[in-house]
């Protein structure tokens, strides 16, 4: 998973800067860049995290012996809060959704595509695929719903005074992903 989700990146980076010459565009993409690796770091922690208490990121070997350990253990909220991390940059949540509506600088079909579809839900995916996971970190589970519904509110909140449609666009999505987290 860690490898498509480097990939995805990388696309978006390359996407988001693909009229290189117009410096607001590259200022994008370079924001969309650091936005990710900020949200990656976070990742990249969980995955350390899952290697020294599970010795696998193999789901079928971590699902088991995480579902021996007990509900609120703390390693799991920690886990989980770094794989949230993760999941909040490449889904634009809170505080790491700026990025997503300086993206679509891009050629919009192709930005349609992996900003509205491909890589934003990518996160949702993470957590939803980690679901034992999260089912085993109560507080994990509170702080993603906060996150989500304050996402929700806010972009939905900021689209209304864009003029542009396409920022218009990208805010909806954003607060799109803020319902998904939520649920």
């Amino acid at each position: 998973m860690f490898i498509g989700w480097e990939g995805v990146g990388l696309c978006s980076y390359l996407l988001i800067g693909y009229w290189f010459k117009n410096t607001e565009y590259g200022n994008a993409a370079r924001k969309a860049f650091v936005m990710n690796r900020i949200g990656d770091l976070g990742f990249l922690l969980g995955l350390f995290f899952i290697i020294q208490q599970f010795g696998s990121l193999t789901y079928s070997e971590v699902f088991p012996q995480a579902a021996g350990m007990f509900k609120g253990d703390s390693i799991l909220v920690v886990i989980t809060l770094l794989l949230f991390v993760g999941a909040t940059g490449k889904s634009a949540q809170i505080p790491l959704y700026t990025w997503l509506p300086d993206a679509m600088a891009g050629p919009t079909p192709v930005s349609a595509l992996i900003h509205a579809a491909t890589m934003v839900t990518t996160g949702i995916y993470m957590i939803a695929r980690s679901n034992i996971l999260y089912t085993l970190a109560p507080t994990t589970q509170v702080v993603v719903a906060v996150v989500g519904l304050a996402t929700a509110i806010l972009a939905a909140t900021i689209a209304i005074k864009q003029n542009d449609i396409k920022k218009v666009l990208a805010y909806s999505t954003v607060s799109q992903l803020g319902y998904m987290f939520l649920g």
